[in-house]
């Protein structure tokens, strides 16, 4: 596998369908703008339409003659997952899902669907977008889900007893809970892809520290100093490599897991990462792909 992918190491995408979630800003945008130069037809999944609009502009304007679309996309509520999923299943073709959407520490709240939304949003609504989407995955040799993890996994555990956190919130166990729960459907799928004998493969990968609006309800303090260390990160551009690598890169397996390779995988061209013990916990990600089925009533069926 190439330790070292970057922007420049994306293949031509002629002929290849994207969709990429929460594609209107950060990671989100520069994977779905690099792929729309390199020729791919992207369809960009978004909650705003207003945004996601101004994304596609921005957009042609690096790369004029770009095949895009605009899916509207809430993962806080499984019926607009639902209908998206019914847009992009009247596609002619889907050979890639990024699922990038996600949100970072906000107060408790609730999605419509009545979870906590950490987990609703990051975890819940990519089981069942992928889920609902699986179908036409298989319809193409060689397509890929890709996961968004983060280096907030580690360390991280599902509270199985309090999934909902109506017992305790804290924001930052909550967000590595719903990346954890992220990298274990990843190896669960592709695990369960493999024992179908499916071509489609489940890929995992995180963007690093980048600099993105994610930042936006971290502790007023650490927003000050992000300023500061800002040189350190990297940029939304450099955060999307790793997203990149996991879509594009022909070398990459299924059960991958890729990330910055510089600074402890928080900067840098992307390679393969770590994953703790427990995101690899087989017993664990059953658990947690049963409980995905009950809460969300959406049966992969693999």
């Amino acid at each position: 596998m190439n330790n070292g992918f970057t922007a420049t190491d994306v293949p031509d995408q002629t002929g290849r369908t994207i969709l990429v979630t929460g594609a209107n800003t950060g990671l989100g945008f520069e994977t779905s703008k690099v792929l729309a130069e390199r020729g791919a037809r992207v369809l960009l999944a978004c909650r705003s339409e207003e945004k996601a609009r101004n994304a596609i502009a921005k957009i042609r304007v690096a790369a004029p003659d770009a095949d895009l679309d605009f899916v509207p996309l809430d993962q806080a509520d499984l019926a607009s997952v639902r209908a998206a999923s019914e847009q992009v299943r009247g596609e002619d073709r889907l050979d890639v899902l990024v699922n990038n959407a996600g949100i970072m520490m906000p107060p408790r709240e609730l999605t419509v669907d009545g979870f906590e939304s950490q987990f609703g949003v990051n975890h819940l609504g990519t089981f069942a977008l992928t889920s609902l989407l699986l179908p036409k995955l298989a319809e193409r040799s060689a397509s890929r889900a890709v996961v968004t993890s983060s280096i907030a996994h580690r360390g991280a555990k599902i509270y199985f007893d309090d999934i909902d956190a109506e017992q305790s919130y804290k924001t930052q166990d909550r967000y590595g809970q719903s990346k954890l729960a992220n990298l274990m459907f990843m190896y669960e799928l592709d695990r369960r892809l493999r024992a179908a004998g499916s071509s489609t493969i489940a890929v995992g990968c995180h963007p690093g520290i980048a600099d993105t609006e994610l930042a936006r309800h971290l502790p007023a303090v650490v927003r000050f100093a992000v300023p500061l260390f800002r040189p350190l990160f990297n940029s939304a551009a450099e955060g999307a490599w790793p997203t990149l690598m996991a879509a594009t890169a022909p070398t990459v397996e299924g059960g991958a897991y890729l990330g910055p390779t510089k600074r402890n995988e928080t900067a840098g061209p992307a390679g393969e990462a770590r994953a703790t013990a427990t995101a690899k916990d087989d017993a664990l990600a059953a658990g947690l792909w049963e409980l995905s089925i009950e809460m969300t009533g959406i049966d992969p069926g693999i």
